[in-house]
């Protein structure tokens, strides 16, 4: 097996808990937040794929799907196109409302251009140091898991909140 294979694996399992965390809920359900400073659940997705979409396409040198494909003009969002969701205030986060197949749409556009990606690299190609910012430098391989663990991260919150939406609507 090849490293890329584990990764690919990793990705879908980043996207299976997205679609847990999102489908069937509504705009409302999406924007609910647990507290007057917590996050919604639309926020968090918003903010994984956006952080998917940002890192690899610098990794690998292409335009982000965000505003190749047009999908900040359509969540039509009050932030510059490169914001990502690092360090919004409060009222920022409340700011994020979208339906899920708009979350969906988008997060799932990204992942496929992740794959694409993902398909080609060899082992070799993960050692490539990609951010010379940190110390130690960044490596492909090390952004790539980053990348992947603040997606499973940011999803089970997701999946937290949706559980608790879900349970005060029965209750």
């Amino acid at each position: 097996m090849r490293s890329a294979d584990l990764l690919v694996d990793a990705f879908g399992r980043v996207q299976e808990a997205v679609h847990g965390a999102v489908e069937g809920l509504s705009e409302d359900e999406l924007a609910v937040r647990l507290d007057e400073d917590a996050n919604s659940i639309a926020w968090l997705v918003w903010h994984l794929t956006r952080v998917q979409d940002d890192h690899v396409a610098g990794v690998f040198g292409t335009e982000q799907v965000w505003t190749e494909a047009g999908w900040k003009d359509r969540f039509g969002l009050p932030f510059s196109a490169r914001a990502t969701g690092f360090g919004h205030s409060s009222s920022q986060v409340a700011k994020v409302r979208a339906p899920a197949e708009l979350l969906l749409g988008y997060y799932d556009a990204v992942h496929e251009r992740s794959l694409e990606h993902l398909g080609g690299l060899t082992n070799a190609d993960l050692g490539q140091v990609v951010d010379e910012g940190w110390d130690p430098p960044v490596t492909l391989g090390v952004r790539l898991v980053s990348v992947v663990a603040e997606g499973n991260q940011h999803a089970g919150q997701a999946a937290y909140v949706r559980g608790v939406v879900e349970r005060r609507a029965s209750s």
